[in-house]
């Protein structure tokens, strides 16, 4: 499996590390009224999703960057990949 990576071009799967969700991305806020319920929901129900689904994947052979890779659960192919923050760049 390749992955369209928005700096580096194609690299291989083998050169990344699965993350889970994108969704992780979007931590609670630790200070609201129910920030224990909030983390709890963020920690641990996971979704299974079918179809096209948004995944973290981590560069950990490459320039350690973190993508947003969006991909088809069902053929594995790849629709296209970002940078999971770009105002950090390949530095993250």
């Amino acid at each position: 499996m390749l992955i369209p990576h928005p700096l580096l071009g194609l690299r291989d799967a083998s050169e990344f590390v699965y993350k889970g969700d994108a969704q992780l991305m979007n931590r609670p806020d630790g200070f609201a009224d129910d920030a224990d319920a909030q983390m709890v929901d963020y920690l641990y129900p996971r979704d299974n999703p079918r179809g096209v689904h948004k995944e973290l994947w981590f560069h950990e052979q490459g320039d350690r960057s973190w993508l947003v890779v969006t991909r088809d659960t069902l053929t594995h192919e790849i629709l296209g990949a970002e940078l999971a923050n770009p105002a950090r760049g390949a530095t993250s």
